[in-house]
C-alpha cells in the first residue's frame, strides 16, 4: 500500500508541476504561446456548479458504497447493463455539471466541430474524392476537427443527420450513449480472455473513470466506445476459437471491421492495433488475428475505391497540423505535461494499479499496449495538448489495473476518481 501512494504522490506532483510551469509560461510577455489558459489542461479556470452537480455527488458515493459488492455478486446478465446504466449516468451528470446548453445541448455546436460541415456535404461521394484536398488550410479548407480527422468522423455525424436525427443535442446523446459503451467493453474483454475476476473487481473503476469529464460530451468519446467494442469482440472471438464455435470467424471479421473503421475515426486510432495484438498473444489464436487483418483491410479498401486514401489524409493532415497551434505549442513542455493531463483523465487508482503490474496475463497485456501506444503518440509531437480528450480510446484501457488493487482499498481508491473527475469538472471550463 505504501508503494501505491508514493506512485500516486510522485504522479500528483508530476500535475503540480505541470499546472505551475503552465501557469508561468501563460503569463503576459512570454513569448511562448501554449493555447491552453489552464495548462496543462484544455479549458480555462472558472468554478461553477450546475444541475448536474448533485446527481454526480450521489451517484459518485452511491457506487464507492455499493459498486465493489454489487460487482462480485451480480450475475454477468444483470451486472453488464447496470455497469452501462451508471456509466452513462455519470457521465451525463458530470456534462450538467457545466449546464443543459453549454455541457451537452450545444457542445459539438461550435464552428470548430464536425456538424458545422454537415449541412454542406449534399454529396457523399464527391466529399470522399475531395476529403484529402481540403485538409490543408486554404480558403475552401474544411473546419478544425473535420480537417484534423479522416472522414469517417464527419460520416457519423453525416449519417444521423439523414436519418433525421439532426442537430448537436441529438449528436451529443449518440456520443455519449457509444462512449457509455467502454464500461461494457473493458469487462467483456477481460471475461473473454479468462479473466472474469479482473473484470469484476474494475468494472466500478470503469463506471467512476475520471476522463468521463471529456467523454461526455465529445466525439472522441464515441471514438472511444466504438473502438472498446470492437477490442472487446475480438477478444470474444479469441475466446470462441478456443471453444471451437463457429461464432468466432464472423465476431473476428466483425471486430476487423469495427477496428478498420476506427482508423478512419482518427488517424491516431491506429496506435489502437497494440492493445488488438495484445489480445490475440494474450488468447494465443492467429486465426482470429488473420481474420481481423482481413475485416480492416476491407474498410481500408472500401473508403480506396470510393475516393480516400488513409495515407494521403494523415500527409495532409501533419501539414495542416503544423500550420495551426500544434506548430506554436512547445514540444518541450507538452511531452511531458501531457502525462500529466493522463494523471488526471485515468485517475490516481490507475496509477497504483499500474504500479503493480507484473508478469504477463491479460491485465499486464492490455496495460502495456495502451501504455506503449500512449508513449508512441506522446513522443510524436502529433499530441500536443487536449490528451486529455484525445487518449480516451487508448486511456480506457489502462482501467484493467485497478483489479490489481487490494479488495480492501478499493473504496478509497474509487473515492479518489470520483473527487479526481468532480474537482476537475468543478475548477476548470473544459472547451475543445
Amino acid at each position: 500500500m505504501r508503494g501505491d501512494l508514493v506512485a500516486v504522490g510522485l504522479a500528483l506532483l508530476l500535475v503540480a508541476a505541470a499546472f505551475a510551469v503552465g501557469c508561468y509560461l501563460n503569463r503576459p510577455g512570454s513569448g511562448v504561446v501554449l493555447w491552453a489558459k489552464a495548462a496543462p489542461l484544455y479549458g480555462g479556470w472558472q468554478e461553477h456548479t450546475g444541475p448536474g452537480t448533485v446527481p454526480a455527488i450521489l451517484l459518485a458515493a452511491a457506487v464507492v458504497g455499493y459498486g465493489p459488492a454489487l460487482a462480485q455478486r451480480l450475475r454477468w446478465r444483470t451486472l453488464l447493463p447496470l455497469g452501462y446504466l451508471a456509466a452513462l449516468a455519470w457521465m451525463f451528470s458530470l456534462a450538467l455539471i457545466d449546464g443543459w446548453r453549454r455541457g451537452f445541448a450545444r457542445r459539438l455546436a461550435t464552428p470548430y466541430e464536425y456538424l458545422h460541415e454537415v449541412p454542406r456535404i449534399t454529396d457523399i461521394s464527391e466529399m470522399l474524392r475531395e476529403f484529402a484536398d481540403r485538409i490543408v488550410a486554404h480558403p475552401q479548407a474544411w473546419t478544425t476537427h473535420v480537417a484534423g480527422h479522416p472522414p469517417g468522423a464527419t460520416l457519423v455525424f453525416v449519417w444521423l443527420d439523414r436519418l433525421g436525427l439532426s442537430g448537436s443535442t441529438w449528436a451529443a446523446v449518440v456520443c455519449v450513449l457509444a462512449g457509455a459503451l467502454v464500461a461494457v467493453a473493458v469487462p467483456v474483454t477481460l471475461w473473454a480472455l479468462g479473466r472474469a475476476d479482473a473484470a469484476r473487481a474494475s468494472l466500478p473503476f470503469v463506471v467512476l473513470f475520471p476522463g468521463a469529464v471529456w467523454m461526455a460530451v465529445s466525439a472522441d468519446g464515441l471514438f472511444a466506445g466504438v473502438t472498446a467494442m470492437g477490442v472487446a469482440l475480438l477478444a470474444c472471438a479469441v475466446r470462441w476459437f478456443g471453444e471451437g464455435r463457429r461464432v468466432a470467424v464472423a465476431a473476428a471479421l466483425g471486430a476487423g471491421v469495427v477496428l478498420g473503421f476506427g482508423i478512419f475515426l482518427s488517424y491516431g486510432l491506429l496506435l489502437l492495433g497494440t492493445v488488438a495484438l495484445a489480445v490475440v498473444l494474450a488468447g494465443r489464436s492467429g486465426r482470429a488475428f488473420g481474420l481481423a487483418v482481413a475485416g480492416a483491410l476491407a474498410v481500408v479498401a472500401v473508403f480506396a475505391v470510393a475516393g480516400f486514401w488513409w495515407l494521403d489524409g494523415y500527409e495532409n493532415v501533419v501539414r495542416r497540423y503544423y500550420q495551426g497551434v500544434g506548430g506554436e505549442r512547445p514540444y518541450a513542455y507538452w511531452v511531458w505535461a501531457n502525462l500529466a493531463c493522463l494523471v488526471l483523465a485515468a485517475g490516481p487508482a490507475v496509477v497504483a494499479g499500474v504500479r503493480r503490474l507484473r508478469g504477463w496475463g491479460a491485465v499486464t497485456a492490455l496495460t502495456g499496449a495502451a501504455l506503449l501506444a500512449i508513449l508512441v503518440a506522446d513522443l510524436s509531437g502529433l499530441s500536443k495538448a487536449e490528451v486529455e480528450r484525445i487518449w480516451l480510446p487508448f486511456t480506457v484501457w489502462l482501467l484493467p489495473a485497478t483489479a490489481l488493487l487490494p479488495a480492501g482499498s478499493r473504496r478509497w481508491w474509487l473515492a479518489g476518481q470520483a473527487v479526481t473527475a468532480l474537482a476537475v469538472n468543478h475548477l476548470v471550463l473544459t472547451i475543445w
